[in-house]
């Protein structure tokens, strides 16, 4: 057996990619999309004629609008390979307006149930900001279910069980980054690989706490850097993995067991936590890498969306 197949034994695997023809290789369960994906998709070949098709059946549409059409046409043609469901970005640019976000979350699903997809295919990212994650919480309860991407810290992730969103996106591999940008030539790979990875550590942490207190929203490790991340994971709910990595897995026939159990996290000694506004924002203060990496990412996510809007213009 492969060790994506073994991980398929204790983990739901997702493909994190908008090259929807890489997919059906790998039979995940689910998939998962970003700006950064999209563009780096509709720049292909293969993927042109969405981008074109959709602006040629739209325009004249608000640009926002016809963004949102392309990302759901990719998350449609996504749907018809994989069986489970298929994450939606909120355009980053509303990551600090509950209201607007809350809108444009409504009318993602509203255009998928257009096609013909159930809400429950579908699950909203936005970005686990304080805003964010009220905007999560407004649209679970209007039964659309969310996934809360560019998470780096453990108060966004308790905020998140606090606020009953259906999934968490904790980013494995940009929390490694950080830190070992931060070490520098103190850095020793082979000391920090594995269980002792930083960015693991922090979704071990992040599982237990779910566990342990019965929270009910799923985990899921995303930004993987190399297969020792995914392996030291294995047992968490989910794992969204890029095609590369994924093929890395397949192509391995070395022994995986289980990282992650429920059962051992619900004996640990853990306290829970409530976090409102105020004490939310002054706990993600106190983590410098989190606060950078949150504002990173946004940023990041931003230029990409410029990038797409500029291409859809074009068009």
């Amino acid at each position: 057996m492969n060790q994506l197949d073994a991980l398929k034994q204790f983990t739901t695997v997702v493909a994190d990619t908008g090259d929807f023809k890489q997919i059906a290789a790998y039979q995940p369960q689910d998939a998962t999309t970003n700006p950064s994906l999209i563009l780096k998709a509709v720049q292909k070949a293969d993927y042109k004629s969405l981008l074109t098709d959709t602006v040629a059946e739209f325009r004249g549409r608000p640009l926002d609008e016809i963004m949102d059409r392309l990302l759901v046409r990719f998350g449609v043609e996504i749907l018809s390979i994989i069986p489970g469901r298929v994450s939606t970005e909120v355009d980053a640019r509303l990551s600090f307006d509950t209201e607007a976000t809350v809108a444009r979350g409504e009318r993602l699903i509203a255009l998928y149930q257009a096609q013909g997809i159930a809400a429950e295919r579908v699950l909203i990212k936005v970005a686990a900001t304080w805003e964010g994650i009220q905007a999560a919480k407004l649209l679970e309860e209007r039964g659309i279910h969310t996934n809360l991407t560019l998470l780096f810290s453990f108060c966004q992730a308790v905020a998140c069980g606090q606020a009953k969103v259906q999934l968490i996106s904790p980013f494995v591999g940009r929390i490694y980054d950080w830190y070992k940008k931060s070490a520098g030539a103190t850095w020793v790979e082979a000391d920090m690989a594995g269980a002792n990875d930083p960015g693991v550590k922090s979704v071990q942490q992040i599982y237990n706490y779910y566990k342990k207190f019965g929270i009910a929203t799923e985990v899921m490790g995303a930004s993987f850097r190399n297969v020792g991340q995914i392996t030291a994971l294995a047992g968490c709910d989910l794992l969204t993995i890029s095609p590369d990595l994924l093929a890395l897995l397949a192509s391995n026939t070395s022994p995986l067991t289980r990282a992650l159990d429920a059962t051992a996290a619900q004996t640990l000694d853990l306290t829970p936590l409530n976090f409102d506004e105020a004490s939310f924002r002054f706990a993600l203060n106190e983590d410098a890498m989190a606060t950078e990496k949150l504002s990173e990412g946004i940023r990041a996510f931003c230029v990409d969306t410029v990038k797409l809007d500029q291409l859809l213009l074009a068009a």
